[in-house]
């Protein structure tokens, strides 16, 4: 039996998560779903690793959902859709909420749920010839479980029509949406992925997991005195850690810090 979900993890700490059914363009059911929450949710747990690439294999990103899924689904009553929907949901949510920054790399076409996994990645390269759609509406449906994460990627108005319409978009649109944050050449995606990469591991790795979680606290929160306090707990921690402090004496000594690879 085919595993359609790999995940491997290289010398640098760098944990490379595959969409693994290129005859079905990587579309998703309930199977796969099981898996990449497995995968992210063991990644939670690693220290060692520093960075998450998601990508595929084939021609596509992803195709969306699965039409044997979705027949499958069809037939489901509203409590068993129920609880199709929650699996996916919590599939998406620990992408989201994983600790190390993460990059999604696409190419070809990322449709319906697709385009959720993109938005749960905190940034994204997609080759000039890759397209999007929310295409959900075509078919009776709404993007309602990868919402949460398209809005913050794409924002309220983009969503207001691509939701509504359900057309395709191509890279630059989605580089103008900051639904991507690169479009590359088609034999420049896995180098430009890698500019990515080599940018956050020659930073401190607490301090990036940091970073994204100052993210996840500060954004959309109203200007209180509780929240000013928290930012500058938060930094005269990371100051007097080890991290920190090794940090801070390599600039002053001018000298490389010791996360980073000699």
């Amino acid at each position: 039996m085919t595993t359609t979900v790999l995940t491997t993890t290289d010398h640098r700490g760098v944990a490379t998560v595959t969409l693994n059914n290129p005859a079905k363009h990587n579309a998703f059911d309930d199977a796969m779903i099981s898996a990449l929450r497995l995968a992210f949710d063991q990644l939670r747990e690693r220290d060692d690793v520093r960075v998450v690439v998601l990508r595929s294999d084939g021609k596509h990103f992803s195709a969306g959902a699965d039409l044997d899924y979705m027949k499958r689904m069809a037939t489901y009553d509203y409590g068993h859709n129920l609880h199709d929907a929650e699996m996916l949901a919590g599939m998406l949510r620990a992408l989201y909420e994983l600790p190390q920054p993460t990059i999604a790399r696409i190419q070809g076409a990322a449709l319906g749920g697709a385009v959720g996994l993109v938005s749960c990645c905190d940034m994204a390269v997609a080759t000039r010839g890759a397209s999007f759609a929310l295409s959900e509406v075509k078919i009776g449906l709404v993007p309602a479980t990868i919402s949460p994460y398209v809005l913050r990627a794409i924002g309220e108005r983009a969503a207001r029509r691509y939701f509504l319409t359900g057309e395709r978009f191509d890279a630059h649109r989605a580089l103008e949406l900051g639904l991507v944050s690169e479009v590359a050449d088609e034999e420049s995606l896995d180098a430009d992925v890698d500019m990515l990469v080599n940018a956050l591991l020659a930073n401190g790795p607490e301090a990036v997991r940091a970073a994204k979680d100052l993210i996840a606290n500060v954004a959309g929160e109203p200007l209180t005195t509780e929240l000013v306090e928290d930012t500058c707990a938060r930094i005269a921690h990371i100051r007097v850690s080890s991290e920190g402090q090794e940090g801070l004496s390599a600039f002053l000594e001018k000298r490389t810090p010791n996360w980073q690879e000699r």
